[in-house]
């Protein structure tokens, strides 16, 4: 799977940042709305409410303090007349009086009137309003308010119950305010409203966004997932200007690399031909000293036999007959080294594969006494030419289990390597490598034994190339390791 790098913020923690930073200011503004209400004409209303609902609690305790207990019957007036003064000429524009269901005004205050002389009589025009919220307050015992908008003024009007035995006596209080006051606060709601779903907006409209942003992130992520280990895939452009930018720049990048990768197999290719060439050149020493011995021998099987009884010309053929054996195998393991090898790649199991090949050893391996394992610490499929990996594979483990001390164990394993790559291990258990023939290893005819052609690590080494891959040797202690490294890609 491909990894998200830790230290890039994502398209989607980006777009959220940036949702929220919205809403931050969104609600910056709608504080900012509030204060400015706050500030404007239309806090007249709520400060002129305020204001004349505590004046008109302010009269009905003034009164219920001084008269006592019990209630005088009828109402003080002269208190009455004195308590609207004290308390109103604390409040400005706020004029009051005092009404009673049988007497109707029975007093009248506005200290702080700003006209010319003192105003004495109540306002005509407000005067119904004022004596239906007396009558109210009187009757339920309750505190009355109403806000009347008018063309030019909005009116605020208080009343509240004043001590009385029978409940039949009130006081109001009133005030003007800005006639915006009221569009004011319309305003404010409606203006927080639209807030409101701006907010909703965008937020719905930067979430389609990043949704619609992941979607195509995840098809472009799942496209790369299914690709084959060797291959870059086609990406379709998704309409997103931004994404389909970095869509063209890998499909631009996957034109250079598949050129550049088949400028590589080319490159490998000519290179394979010229190591083969050159090795070629030092086998001719190395095919003529493995052919004249096995001539030589048949030569004088031959001669002795002709010389000697009948009988034993049976025991010659025999020894001829293996002498030829081991030229044919000479001989095809030439044909594989100087042949071009011709892959037939497909996909196999590999715990079963490894098997089969453990299999085709485990003969050898318990004719010299050695154990033969494999280790399945590695689950997967791979993509290989079975044919020409098993020969590179079956060569390691013949040299492995032919170097092995009796009693000893030969492992064979398959394991990740760095990147993309499968590396099959051969260890055994035996002496090593010596140090003179080690630089040599991989050549034809460098061999350690005096039954060995020399031919079976350069078939496989020639055969970790042709895959893409290369084989290596690791010196252990004691024993020895060869790594046949391969191209591969977990499923």
């Amino acid at each position: 799977m491909l990894q998200h790098p830790h230290g890039m913020a994502s398209l989607r923690a980006q777009l959220i940042f940036f949702w929220l930073l919205l809403l931050v200011v969104c609600v910056a503004l709608g504080l900012v709305m509030v204060e400015l209400y706050r500030s404007s004409a239309g806090a007249q209303i709520a400060s002129g409410r305020e204001s004349t609902q505590e004046a008109c609690r302010a009269i009905g305790r003034r009164y219920a303090n001084s008269v006592g207990d019990p209630v005088p019957p009828g109402p003080k007036l002269d208190l009455l007349q004195v308590l609207l003064q004290l308390v109103l000429i604390e409040r400005p524009h706020v004029e009051g009086g005092v009404w009673q269901a049988t007497g109707g005004t029975l007093a009248y205050a506005y200290p702080t009137y700003e006209g010319s002389g003192a105003k004495l009589d109540v306002p005509a025009a407000e005067q119904p309003l004022i004596v239906e919220l007396a009558r109210q307050a009187a009757r339920t015992q309750q505190l009355q308010t109403d806000v009347v908008r008018g063309s030019r003024e909005a009116l605020i009007v208080s009343s509240c119950p004043l001590a009385a035995p029978a409940h039949d006596l009130a006081a109001w209080t009133m005030t003007r305010t800005s006639g915006g006051a009221l569009s004011a606060q319309e305003s404010l709601r409606t203006g927080l409203a639209v807030l409101t779903l701006m907010v909703m907006a965008s937020g719905i409209w930067l979430g389609f966004i990043l949704l619609r942003g992941l979607r195509h992130v995840q098809r472009i992520e799942s496209r790369l997932a299914q690709a084959q280990a060797d291959s870059m895939p086609l990406l379709q452009r998704t309409g997103v200007s931004e994404i389909d930018r970095l869509v063209d720049g890998f499909n631009g990048y996957r034109t250079r690399f598949e050129k550049a990768r088949e400028q590589l197999r080319e490159a490998a290719r000519r290179q394979s031909r010229d190591q083969r060439l050159t090795a070629l050149g030092r086998m001719t020493g190395g095919i003529a000293h493995e052919i004249r011995n096995p001539i030589a021998a048949m030569r004088l099987r031959a001669e002795n036999a002709l010389s000697a009884a009948p009988e034993r010309h049976a025991e010659a053929l025999r020894a001829i007959v293996l002498q030829i054996d081991r030229l044919d195998g000479l001989v095809r393991s030439l044909l594989g080294l100087v042949q071009p090898l011709v892959l037939d790649r497909s996909e196999h199991p590999l715990h079963a594969w490894l098997e089969e090949r453990a299999a085709a050893q485990a003969q050898g391996a318990a004719d010299r006494q050695v154990r033969l394992t494999v280790d399945h610490a590695q689950p997967a499929v791979a993509l290989f030419d079975a044919d020409h990996l098993a020969r590179a594979v079956d060569n390691l483990l013949d040299n492995a289990i032919r170097h092995a001390p009796r009693g000893s164990e030969v492992v064979l394993q398959a394991l990740p390597g760095a990147g993309h790559a499968l590396l099959i291990r051969v260890d055994d258990q035996g002496p090593g490598i010596p140090e003179a023939l080690a630089p040599q290893l991989f050549e034809p005819f460098a061999t350690g034994r005096a039954d060995g052609t020399g031919l079976g690590l350069a078939l496989a080494r020639e055969v970790a190339i042709a895959h893409g891959g290369d084989l290596r040797h690791v010196a252990l202690h004691p024993g020895t390791r060869f790594e046949l490294e391969l191209p591969w890609r977990a499923s």
